[in-house]
């Protein structure tokens, strides 16, 4: 036998093929890679240009004497520095004392309807776990609330609170014998009750809808085992329901807080311009302070300060519940 040689290819044709063949990987990596970010560039453009360049103005003013005077040219505001913040933390001071008393109102308010908006959604989600008839169309009739317009459903109720024409005294008083006289709700001590109803009617339905996604990953498995064991509603609701739906809950309570600690369109279209006193939320209170009084450098100052709260709580907050999941998965 005889053995053939085979030629080696010649040196051209190897030049040909190795830069060719490595180019053409990196180019397309390359063009993966970049694709992400050029899909993302209108959404950060507009985010710059809708957040991020008014809060750096807002920072700005914030150290400036910005009355009504230099509105027209707020550039020309001559410079306070850190006097804006030391009015609005002088609690000894009436500016101090009002802000520091919104900050209050609104942290009870928040308590209470980011909590009553947690139960109500988690108990119709947990409820509407089993199959029952008419189990889609009570999903639809709890989502109502979260589809409407805010603007259309707040001043639906602001009608419906009116002293001598509205629905809730009518049911109260006039078919149920309630109270003396009609109440007043949108002025005076039930003007906070009135507002915690509005804002827990149109928040508790994000709050079911976020639960009801999280349960749709929890085993049925699980449920009929702990049956089997002899578990009831209870014990499964508070060893199996609620450990799974842990990472769900920590995102829903941080952006119910935040929602609701920001919230301006509630009490702005429930009582106007000037809410009641016990109902004086700390975003309509810098709204006062600023478009109110024409003082934009104090209501900056408050915005900022506002900003900074928020920041140092999402961070504690994000470093506990990381901390407790962690703990949880050793």
């Amino acid at each position: 036998m005889t053995e053939t040689a085979v030629a080696p290819p010649t040196e051209p044709a190897v030049r040909k093929a190795t830069p060719g063949g490595a180019r053409a990987p990196r180019r397309s990596g390359r063009r993966r890679i970049a694709l992400p970010y050029l899909l993302l560039l209108p959404a950060l453009l507009l985010e710059l240009l809708v957040h991020l360049v008014p809060m750096l103005m807002g920072i700005a003013m914030s150290f400036k004497e910005l009355t009504q005077f230099y509105i027209r040219n707020w550039g020309e505001a001559p410079w306070s520095g850190l006097d804006n913040y030391t009015v609005a933390i002088d609690f000894d001071a009436p500016v101090g004392q009002a802000l520091l008393k919104s900050f209050l109102t609104t942290c009870l308010f928040t308590l209470l309807s980011v909590g009553l908006c947690w139960f109500l959604g988690t108990a119709a989600a947990i409820f509407l776990q089993e199959n029952f008839r008419g189990r889609g169309f009570l999903r639809t009739l709890f989502l109502v609330p979260y589809a409407l317009p805010v603007y259309a459903a707040v001043i639906t109720w602001a009608f419906m609170f009116q002293r001598d024409n509205g629905l809730i005294n009518h049911v109260l008083h006039d078919q149920l014998g309630i109270g003396d006289s009609p109440a007043f709700w949108l002025i005076g001590d039930n003007a906070f009750y009135t507002l915690l109803v509005v804002s827990v009617w149109k928040g508790w339905p994000f709050a079911f809808l976020t639960v009801m996604a999280g349960l749709q990953n929890v085993p049925r498995d699980m449920y009929e085992a702990a049956a089997l064991d002899g578990a009831g509603v209870w014990k499964q609701i508070r060893h199996i329901t609620l450990p799974s739906l842990r990472s769900v809950n920590q995102v829903l309570v941080l952006v119910l807080f935040l929602w609701t600690f920001n919230d301006f369109n509630t009490p702005f279209v429930l009582f106007g311009k000037a809410a009641p006193e016990s109902a004086d939320l700390i975003s309509l209170h810098i709204y006062q302070s600023s478009f109110q009084t024409w003082n934009f450098g104090t209501g900056s100052a408050m915005s900022v300060l506002l900003l900074l709260f928020l920041l140092v709580v999402t961070g504690v907050y994000l470093l506990l519940t990381s901390r407790g999941r962690k703990t949880s998965d050793v």
